[in-house]
């Protein structure tokens, strides 16, 4: 193969085409991106840097230099945290006490969802303006599929990238991580290599030797309690996968072992979809202290109804089946579900849908945390049809659609129904 002072090569940061062992002769910066199959290579795998503290910090350039979280309180969890933070330990996902125990200097700061939802949506918008195959995983990531742009756009995938990450520098002043390979298993472990602010390659020549020594957890398919039963038999490398036989693992394991062999040799051939792998979009809150007055609930229950609602319109998607989850104060879960004739995206409708088996539920019983979500998933086109009957409910739809309207110019916060202000009674 030929040497590296051969492969293609470009600046990230202007897109002049560069020498791989030096740094660019246009703008002198080092951030010179080379791969022998840099040009050809057209599935990408964008994913926002600490997406929610990021905005934050934009928003507030005071927090610029310390370590933030973005979550609940003390028995919420993180829902973000800065790279600052992350050097003490912290993690998504981590309750919000050991994250305090581990960091007691981080500024906390409560989600703002409908907020980063605009963000995202903006983001979502640069995305489609370069190739019509995005596939949303959440608000912060997405696969794009560029075969087929070089002719549009005038440049190979990869110099299209570093333009959008470029872009969103510029205009959302937020940083995103990009990884680019054939297929979209090899694309997303790309896009872990180099965080943040990174781009990374993982060629179809080199897959399989880049993956032999890697641990089988970072394949997708292969959760804790698969990994546990795989070490029990021995099998704790991606290359012992590459190895053994795909009958010997369907037979052990079922459609899992033949998918964990596809994907231990780079074998991914699912597409790229517009429609994405997003099945419901929900979100819960768990309370600082335990609530069973349903006034406090339903105020709870609101807020987490925006939130939905929020997410499901920067997805462009509606949901036609509502689903309420309760936690009681001794972890026992409850799910309440019910259908409604057409999909929907708004707050209101999702929040009046939940709101009777909420108030069967609240019968004296403590819980300690209450979500809501939309499944039956949908695009948007044709949600909330105005209604001959519920005239009342096509008013309190316009009202939202407005209010809609005010959040995007002038920012998520910028106006909200009165029961958003309520606060529980702890």
């Amino acid at each position: 193969m030929a040497g590296i002072e051969s492969w293609p090569a470009f600046c990230r940061d202007c897109l002049t085409d560069a020498r791989s062992d030096a740094p660019c002769p246009n703008c002198g910066s080092t951030r010179v991106l080379a791969h022998p199959e840099l040009d050809t290579l057209t599935i990408a795998h964008m994913d926002c840097d600490a997406f929610y503290a990021a905005i934050e910090k934009r928003d507030d350039p005071s927090l610029k230099d310390r370590p933030l979280i973005v979550g609940g309180e003390t028995r919420g969890v993180v829902s973000t945290c800065c790279y600052i933070a992350r050097t003490y330990g912290v993690r998504s996902a981590m309750p919000m006490f050991q994250a305090k125990r581990l960091c007691p200097q981080a500024v906390i700061l409560k989600p703002r969802h409908s907020h980063y939802s605009a963000v995202a949506r903006q983001i979502r918008q640069m995305m489609e303006e370069l190739t019509p195959l995005v596939e949303p995983l959440s608000l912060d990531e997405a696969y794009l599929d560029l075969s087929g742009t070089q002719r549009i756009h005038n440049r190979p995938p990869a110099k299209t990238m570093a333009a959008l990450t470029a872009r969103i520098e510029r205009e959302i002043a937020i940083t995103v991580s990009i990884g680019l390979s054939g297929n979209k298993f090899l694309a997303k472990l790309a896009s872990e290599l180099d965080k943040p602010r990174g781009f990374a390659v993982i060629g179809m020549a080199e897959a399989k030797s880049f993956l032999r020594d890697k641990k089988i957890g970072i394949m997708r398919g292969a959760g804790k309690v698969m990994q546990a039963q795989l070490e029990r038999d021995g099998l704790t490398l991606v290359g012992q996968l590459q190895d053994a036989d795909p009958r010997e693992l369907a037979r052990r394991y079922g459609a899992t072992g033949l998918w964990l062999h596809r994907m231990a040799n780079a074998q991914d051939s699912r597409p790229v979809d517009p429609g994405g792998e997003m099945k419901t979009i929900s979100s819960e809150t768990t309370f600082n202290t335990d609530l069973s007055r349903l006034a406090d609930l339903e105020s709870v229950l609101w807020r987490q109804a925006e939130r939905v609602s929020a997410r499901a319109k920067s997805h462009g998607l509606a949901g036609k089946t509502i689903v309420l989850k309760l936690k009681t104060s001794d972890f026992r879960l409850r799910t309440r579900s019910n259908s409604l004739e057409a999909p929907t995206q708004l707050a209101d409708r999702i929040f009046r849908t939940a709101l009777p088996a909420l108030k069967r539920e609240a019968d004296g019983t403590r819980f300690r945390l209450l979500g809501v979500g939309l499944s039956n998933l949908a695009p948007a086109q044709g949600a909330d049809p105005a209604s001959l009957i519920d005239t009342e409910g096509d008013k309190r739809a316009a009202a939202e659609r407005a209010m809609d309207k005010i959040r995007a110019k002038f920012g998520g916060e910028a106006v909200g129904k009165g029961r958003a202000f309520k606060k529980p009674r702890l």
